[in-house]
């Protein structure tokens, strides 16, 4: 009997059974976690069950790190999840059960995406207009793409699990002394009434950059929204996901957004798992995985720069949801154009993945930006978990995900003219700034205003 089973890398082991137990080939892996405690047969439901677990600590980290940002700063959340994540990676490669396994990879989970989050908002709080843009649709996104090829690298000349663990942990202690060179967000410090420490920071990169700095950079009329009775900002105050739910411009904003957040995230996946298997070496299809993402990342851009905010999103959606509700009426021998299709798909969402953050980061204010951004990605994690699910519908009617995920394409990008304009437009400070939704109903939008954020 032959056994293919699939580990927590997404490679596949080819293993004989015996009534002594299992014999593994180590052709292409000298170790993987399947051949490590035997998860195969009635217990090949473990290493799938191990990536739900990371995907779930993301989704923990997500929501744990978006409060702490927004409360304690950029820069130490993004270095704290740095540690988490690099310490939690070596103590996983002393595994010694797939119980303790899963502990390190829910760690992992909740570093790596905290970490990442946190690093997004801190570089676009520190630029603005175009720089910001390219940074938020492109740097982050091209960044991941080639963090991808770069494990793939790794995962080719390092054929054991554990010492592979090992080298990535290693990798990330090249960024510790980076602390020493990245200040915290004057955006932030700034919405903390800390006028003084952002002022310091602004002039200290103008030394750097030799450009000189007014002798006052923060004017009275700058900050004077800060100083109104009317929209005073509390700086001791606690800011919470409820603040996302506070007024109805921001209530009905963040409905729409982690709608939008759900159904990119889980077409991405379930694209992912849906599209046909590759043949040839495992090493150059992850290469292939990565390499498909980097035209949509750099669609992005364009996007970003000549369309408005909805039009770029309601156009990345309405290709990818009628696309996928052409394909199942396409003849079965026409495979050659449908993978093309499939992956116009994951191509024109791997866009509309990288366009939401950019969106996402200049619709909400600085006082909950991180949490805004938190609770999408919560949302996107929730559909990250989905899309298996998605997917397996297809192995009783290959149709059904399609028609499925087409529909909720085309449904976010009908919704996503309702959202506010953000392009060439300043970043919003506090709650009361967030703008309207562009309701078509006849009626001009009313901004709701509140008199004291408490």
């Amino acid at each position: 009997m032959r056994n293919i089973s699939e580990s927590a890398f997404g490679y596949w082991n080819e293993s004989e059974g015996c009534l002594d137990g299992w014999d593994f080939s180590t052709e292409r892996y000298e170790s993987t976690i399947v051949t490590e405690w035997n998860l195969v047969c009635d217990e090949a439901w473990k290493p799938p069950f191990a990536a739900s677990i990371y995907f779930f600590g993301v989704l923990i980290g997500s929501f744990v790190s978006g409060h702490f940002s927004d409360r304690f700063g950029r820069k130490p959340v993004l270095f704290a999840s740095m540690a988490l994540q690099i310490i939690s990676t070596l103590l996983q490669a002393t595994s010694t059960s797939w119980v303790m396994y899963c502990v390190f990879n829910f760690c992992i989970g909740m570093g790596t995406f905290s970490k990442y989050n946190a690093a997004f908002i801190l570089g676009c709080e520190f630029l603005v207009n175009w720089p910001r843009t390219v940074f938020a649709a492109v740097g982050t996104s091209l960044a991941t793409a080639v963090g991808y090829v770069l494990l793939v690298a790794f995962a080719y000349f390092i054929r054991s699990w554990r010492m592979l663990l090992v080298a990535l942990a290693a990798f990330g202690f090249l960024f510790i002394p980076v602390w020493w060179f990245i200040p915290e967000s004057p955006r932030w410090l700034l919405s903390q009434g800390r006028v003084g420490e952002a002022e310091a920071v602004i002039r200290a990169a103008a030394k750097r950059n030799g450009v000189p700095a007014p002798e006052r950079i923060f004017k009275m009329e700058d900050t004077a929204l800060l100083k109104k009775t009317d929209h005073k900002i509390r700086y001791d105050q606690v800011y919470s996901y409820l603040d996302l739910f506070k007024t109805a411009n921001i209530r009905n904003m963040t409905i729409l957004v982690i709608i939008t957040w759900f159904v990119v995230v889980s077409t991405f996946f379930s694209l992912s798992l849906s599209t046909p298997n590759l043949d040839g070496d495992p090493y150059l299809n992850c290469f292939f995985s990565a390499s498909v993402e980097i035209p949509g990342y750099v669609a992005t851009l364009l996007f970003v720069y000549y369309c408005r905010r909805t039009t770029g999103l309601l156009t990345l959606m309405l290709f990818s949801g009628f696309t996928l509700l052409i394909i199942p009426f396409i003849p079965q021998d026409l495979r050659v154009l449908i993978i093309v299709l499939v992956m116009s798909v994951k191509t024109a969402v791997a866009a509309a993945y990288s366009f939401i953050y950019v969106y996402c980061l200049e619709l909400y204010p600085t006082v909950v930006r991180n949490m805004g951004l938190g609770l999408a990605t919560i949302m996107g994690c929730c559909g990250s978990m989905a899309a298996p699910y998605i997917s397996y519908i297809g192995e009783y009617n290959q149709y059904v995900p399609f028609c499925l995920l087409g529909s909720l394409c085309v449904f976010v990008g009908a919704i996503s003219i309702l959202l506010p304009e953000t392009k060439d437009t300043g970043l919003p400070e506090i709650i009361s700034q967030v703008k309207p939704l562009s309701c078509k109903c006849g009626k001009e939008p009313v901004a709701v205003e509140m008199k004291t954020e408490v």
